[in-house]
């Protein structure tokens, strides 16, 4: 049986934590950031977990996981 290809966008976008949970970059922090308030910009910084609903699928696309 062939090799399964890793899709090239969740190479760039996704990590596995060590217990098997997928990190991402939160959406919406690029640019225009002056028209969010303080709040916002705050509790979006860094990176959080994906919902379990969405960790199946992006599992799916990495088969031989995400390094």
């Amino acid at each position: 049986m062939p090799k399964l290809k890793t899709k090239s966008g969740v190479k760039k976008r996704f990590k596995l934590t060590a217990t098997g949970k997928v990190k991402h970059g939160v959406a919406g922090k690029r640019h225009r950031l002056i028209s969010h308030n303080s709040k916002y910009i705050r509790t979006n910084r860094g990176t959080t977990v994906l919902a379990e609903a969405d960790t199946a699928r992006v599992k799916l696309w990495a088969p031989y996981g995400l390094n």
